[in-house]
């Protein structure tokens, strides 16, 4: 069955040199409107479980959330997916450190630059530090060791925690670090950590880009 997975599969291999007409194709027969560009799976995981948890079935409603394997592919896949190619609505979410990438591709690509309550950049939403930043913030650092017992990961945590490096760095900033240490650890947390939100405690920068999609 045509998925829009195969629509993300047939854009990153576009993005990588291969032809585009599988893409222009399932664009059309997917009736694709809007890419959600993002800079890793964990992003990809947070905002489609905030969509389920909000009851909502993001590529039925034609939104392709797009992991780009990195921030500094975003020009390659502005243009492609923006007005010079298949002419969709672009969004996103980055990193503040990131934010220049995402200024420059949208600018070069002449994508829409409807301004958004809460975007930090018309058309796209910056993260203060990072997309697990804001997660642990907004869950708060207690909750987020009580979800990672749960998760059986308690363990690994402590050992984690006893490393000298982490000796100087505030519970917030161990934590963060922890998620990136074990690979597929921020993807499955990226959900875990949704799913522990407050409905009324979303970073701003998550709900922004949910809220205007």
């Amino acid at each position: 069955m045509t998925d829009m997975g195969a629509f993300r599969e047939a854009v990153t291999a576009w993005a990588a040199g291969a032809p585009g007409d599988a893409a222009r194709h399932l664009a059309t027969l997917l009736s694709v409107r809007t890419v959600v560009l993002l800079e890793g799976p964990s992003d990809a995981a947070a905002v489609t479980a905030l969509a389920a948890g909000r009851g909502r079935n993001l590529a039925a409603e034609g939104v392709c959330v797009l992991p780009m394997g990195g921030a500094m592919n975003v020009g390659r896949f502005t243009r492609l997916l923006g007005p010079p190619g298949l002419g969709l609505r672009l969004t996103g979410l980055c990193d503040e450190a990131e934010r220049p990438y995402y200024a420059r591709g949208w600018e070069r690509a002449g994508a829409a630059r409807s301004v958004s309550a809460g975007a930090v950049h018309p058309g796209f939403f910056v993260c203060a530090a990072d997309l697990e930043d804001e997660l642990i913030r907004a869950v708060g650092v207690t909750r987020v060791q009580e979800l990672v017992g749960a998760e059986g990961e308690l363990r690994a945590l402590q050992t984690f925690l006893r490393q000298p490096p982490q000796k100087g760095r505030t519970s917030q900033q161990q934590l963060r670090r922890f998620l990136g240490t074990k690979k597929g650890r921020k993807i499955h947390y990226g959900r875990v950590l949704v799913e522990a939100l407050a409905p009324d405690g979303v970073p701003a920068p998550l709900d922004g880009l949910l809220t205007s999609l």
